[in-house]
C-alpha cells in the first residue's frame, strides 16, 4: 500500500491486548479502525480512549461482534463501509485460550476454542472479501508461534493455532490473484491480558503490543510487490526466570 492515509481497518478483538495495540498504531499512519468485541460498551470505550489520543483525523469507532458467528460479522462490515465507506484492511485477531491436560479439557472448552481462534478467523475473512476484492486490501491474522510448536496442556490451542497458521497461508494462494494481500503474524510471548495474565514489570522481557503495531504497519507499507506470507516474532531474551 503506497499510502496509509485514509485506509480503514477492521480489527476483531481490539478491545485489548495485541488488538489494541494495533489499532493505535494504525491510528498513529492516519488509518480509520472500527474495532469490535462482544461487549459493545468495552469496544465503545476503548474506540473513545484511541480518539483522545488521535494525533490527526483518523477516527475509531467500536461495535460489537462475535467472530463465532458468520452473520455477526457480515454485519459488522456492513457498519464498518457504511461509516467509512471501504475497507481495505482485516486484523483477524480476536482469540483466547484454554489449558491443561486432554484428560481434563472438557467438550466446551474445545469448542469454544476452535469457534473462536480458527472458525472465527474464517469468518471474519468469509465476510469481508467482497469488500477486500474493490480495494485490493490486506488480510493479517495472528496466528501464534504455538501454531508450529506444539507443547503439553495446549491440544486445543495448539490445534487451533496450527489451523490458523495454515488456513492464512491457504487463504493467501486463493485470494493473491484479486491482488489481495494475506499474511499470518505468529508471536511468541507478548505482554497481555492473555489467560489471566496481569502486565506489570515482570513482563518487559516480552514483545509488547506496540511492537506487533509497528510489525503492522510494516507490512503495510511493504512494496505491493513482495509479501511476507508468514512471520514469526519473538522476544529476543528468553525470560530469566
Amino acid at each position: 500500500m503506497d499510502t496509509l492515509q485514509n485506509k480503514v481497518a477492521f480489527i476483531t478483538g481490539g478491545t485489548k491486548g495485541i488488538g489494541y495495540g494495533i489499532a493505535q498504531s494504525l491510528i498513529k499512519q492516519g488509518i480509520h479502525v472500527a474495532i469490535t468485541g462482544r461487549n459493545l460498551a468495552a469496544a465503545q470505550e476503548a474506540a473513545k480512549s484511541l480518539n483522545q489520543d488521535s494525533k490527526n483525523s483518523a477516527k475509531a469507532i467500536g461495535l460489537e461482534a462475535d467472530v463465532r458467528d458468520l452473520e455477526s460479522q457480515e454485519q459488522a462490515v456492513k457498519q464498518v463501509i457504511k461509516q467509512f465507506g471501504k475497507l481495505d484492511i482485516v486484523i483477524a485477531n480476536a482469540g483466547l485460550g484454554h489449558f491443561g491436560s486432554i484428560e481434563d479439557l472438557t467438550k466446551d472448552q474445545w469448542n469454544e476454542t476452535i469457534d473462536t481462534n480458527l472458525t472465527g478467523v474464517f469468518n471474519s475473512i468469509k465476510a469481508s472479501i467482497s469488500a477486500l476484492k474493490e480495494t485490493k486490501g490486506y488480510y493479517i491474522t495472528i496466528s501464534s508461534l504455538a501454531g508450529t510448536n506444539f507443547f503439553a496442556g495446549g491440544s486445543a490451542y495448539n490445534a487451533s493455532k496450527f489451523g490458523v497458521t495454515g488456513f492464512t497461508q491457504a487463504v493467501m494462494l486463493d485470494l493473491r490473484q484479486y491482488g489481495i494481500k494475506v499474511s499470518t503474524i505468529m508471536p511468541g510471548s507478548v505482554s497481555t491480558f492473555f489467560n489471566g495474565n496481569e502486565p506489570d514489570e515482570s513482563d518487559a522481557w516480552k514483545i509488547q503490543i506496540e511492537d506487533i503495531g509497528e510489525l503492522v504497519v510494516d507490512l503495510l507499507k511493504m512494496n505491493p510487490r513482495t509479501l511476507p506470507s508468514k512471520i514469526e516474532v519473538r522476544p529476543t531474551m528468553p525470560s530469566s526466570k
